[in-house]
């Protein structure tokens, strides 16, 4: 398997492949991307986030699980803000503000894995996303058109500045400035991941959070850290596929997927459906890399702001999370230091040969569907992993399915036939979620998120 990645944004590859073509780990490349992917890709994530990952360790033959998602506060009161945001021909409701802000886990997890795995010095894997802030970064077509979906948060407050400057929402091929994040990134180039939690980040974050309401409190942030878990494994086709379970949900839907190497189009449509059988979640804006190294380890990396919540901090330009305002991740009881929940799901799947794919998703509600089919698409039918990314998706939701034009015509009229409405969108659209995946036959981004996937190769 050749050295590479495949991210969100051309800018988050290109950070990565540098680190990789200058020897650094799968863990290195994966830090330096998602730095860089927390300024190229403020509309999908950012520093003051949450995430997951896993880690495959080649020599030792291991995987990992690394949480750093979103903690529950255990500040009180606090108002959040109501908020109705178009996603595709629905409005979504959504709850904003500092309020909605919870523990960020990011720069914790990156922290982590570059302490567990990292072979370069840590202030070298910060340089490529310095460079992005002191340039700006150009927006890409589906981010802009993210943008514009979420115009109603990102142009709050602080963010007009940036997202709508002289009052235009910027548009593809616009440069985004951010430069508030030239000062955020060299200083935790210099303080270390965390400098996030008590240093320069941290204390800015503790101060905006008291003027304007926020539930974070100084205890909360130097009380957080990633956690290593052992990952869930699902059983399908012999394979080894090591996963995240919870909300993920991936797991079962793999063992309730029957094979669909050989089924007629519309057979594999519905036998894909099925085994997705339409359970709804939240609609998240994430973003997702994998980085493969020269030894074979991988990592993938899964992060999200939530929607955000319309606040950034001074002088730093980062923009808040707002997962307390994303109401399918309120689940049970809310004990202040607990984890949130979460349908990320980064994965590695194992054969008798070793790692066969690294492979994860963004996408919120959709992001299960487009884990699942393509990774079927590449181990069970034998895609290559850009021509599975690529295939057009259908995504159950409760009493509708949504289907991208080129999904088997039979299938969607069984659908309709059967009682169901069937809603044909008129492109591949970010909605329908954004795979990232490294395999033996190559790396795939996809193309609904303007994702890159480089090699080192490619790129010398």
């Amino acid at each position: 398997m050749v050295a590479a990645i495949s991210a969100g944004h051309p800018a988050t590859a290109e950070a990565g492949v540098e680190i990789l073509a200058e020897g650094g780990s799968a863990a290195d490349a994966a830090v330096a991307a998602a730095l860089a992917s927390c300024v190229a890709e403020t509309v999908m994530t950012g520093l003051l986030g949450g995430g997951h990952a896993i880690y495959w360790d080649a020599a030792a033959g291991r995987a990992r699980n690394l949480d750093c998602f979103c903690a529950v506060p255990s500040g009180s009161g606090g108002e959040l803000i109501g908020l109705d945001v178009p996603f595709g021909e629905e409005f979504v409701h959504y709850s904003v503000g500092a309020a909605s802000c919870a523990v960020p886990g990011v720069a914790a997890g990156l922290g982590a894995l570059w302490e567990a795995h990292g072979r370069l010095p840590w202030a070298r894997l910060v340089e490529p996303a310095l460079r992005l802030a002191r340039a700006g970064v150009e927006m890409p077509p589906a981010h802009a058109s993210c943008l514009a979906m979420l115009e109603p948060v990102m142009t709050m407050r602080e963010g007009a500045r940036m997202y709508a400057p002289g009052g235009r929402l910027l548009q593809a091929g616009d440069r985004l400035e951010q430069p508030g994040l030239v000062a955020a990134l060299e200083s935790l180039a210099d303080e270390g991941a965390a400098g996030a939690y008590t240093g320069t980040i941290g204390l800015a974050l503790l101060a905006l959070s008291d003027e304007r309401g926020g539930l974070v409190t100084a205890d909360d942030l130097a009380d957080y850290e990633a956690r290593w878990t052992e990952p869930a494994e699902a059983a399908w086709l012999g394979l080894h596929f090591l996963t995240r379970s919870g909300l993920s949900g991936v797991p079962e839907t793999l063992e309730r997927l029957p094979r669909l190497r050989g089924l007629a189009p519309a057979d594999r449509v519905l036998a894909l459906l099925a085994a997705l059988d339409g359970t709804s979640g939240p609609e998240t804006h994430t973003t997702n890399l994998v980085a493969v190294d020269h030894d074979g380890n991988a990592c993938v990396l899964t992060t999200s702001l939530g929607l955000g919540s319309g606040d950034w901090l001074p002088d730093l330009d980062l923009h808040l999370n707002s997962m307390l305002g994303e109401v399918d991740l309120l689940v049970g009881a809310l004990e202040p230091g607990e984890r949130m929940q979460s349908m990320m799901a980064p994965s590695v799947v194992l054969d008798d040969r070793g790692l066969a794919l690294a492979i994860g998703a963004a996408g919120g509600t959709r992001l299960r569907t487009a884990l699942v089919g393509v990774t079927a698409g590449i181990l069970d039918e034998g895609l290559t992993p850009q021509e599975a990314v690529e295939r057009p998706r259908a995504h159950p939701a409760p009493g509708v399915v949504n289907a991208e034009p080129g999904v088997d015509e039979d299938a969607l009229a069984q659908l309709e036939s059967s009682g169901l409405r069937v809603r044909r969108w008129p492109a591949l659209h970010h909605y329908f979620g954004g795979v990232s995946g490294i395999g033996r036959r190559g790396a795939a981004a996809d193309p609904r998120r303007s994702g890159v996937a480089l090699s080192v190769r490619e790129r010398a």
